[in-house]
């Protein structure tokens, strides 16, 4: 088991049903999935550029990405319909809770000027989103076979009926808020 869910079920339950009050243990809010999500636009022009976002993304996530494909054509950026924009991967049970483990303890320490994430992204239904803008900082990538730096978009969905609960949950996960 992740040592972040063994913390999750040994203190953080508890501490989230006094904290909220609730009358049941399934009330309390719980890490339900994580999705990442890499745009790779350049994949319309050269279709190699999705492979390498693929196989990083495959290294950080630890399961094979699923391949984005453009709904409809827009002519403003030379974009028909179906070409390949992108991957993205959604992370489940273990994989969540092991992943978001490495985010707060490895990645985001290793982001430049590192100050803290929002406490601003949240949807108002509990789920929170977030950016980076280089996917150097996780130490399954190894900077010297990267072929280009690439951002990646990451959500975080919770079970919380508010953002209040959502952040409280977050942050006994130890997430970096700043204030």
């Amino acid at each position: 088991m992740a040592r972040l869910r063994e913390e999750y079920e040994g203190r953080i339950k508890s501490a989230l049903m006094e904290e909220f009050k609730y009358s049941s243990i399934m009330q309390v809010p719980k890490l339900e999935k994580i999705v990442i999500n890499m745009g790779v636009g350049e994949a319309s022009q050269d279709r190699k550029k999705i492979d390498g976002a693929v196989a990083d993304m495959t290294r950080i996530a630890g399961q094979k990405p699923v391949v984005t494909r453009a709904k409809r054509a827009i002519a403003t950026y030379k974009l028909r319909e179906n070409m390949v924009v992108g991957c993205k991967v959604t992370l489940r049970r273990e994989r969540a809770y092991e992943f978001l483990d490495r985010l707060v303890t490895i990645a985001l320490p290793r982001v430049r000027d590192f100050r803290g994430i929002s406490g601003k992204s949240f949807d108002g239904n509990g789920n929170y989103a977030m950016g980076l803008k280089e996917q150097i900082v996780f130490p399954e990538i190894d900077y010297d076979q990267v072929d280009q730096i690439r951002g990646m978009d990451i959500i975080i969905c919770t079970s919380a009926r508010n953002d209040a609960e959502a952040k409280a949950l977050l942050k006994h996960f130890n997430m970096p808020f700043s204030n």
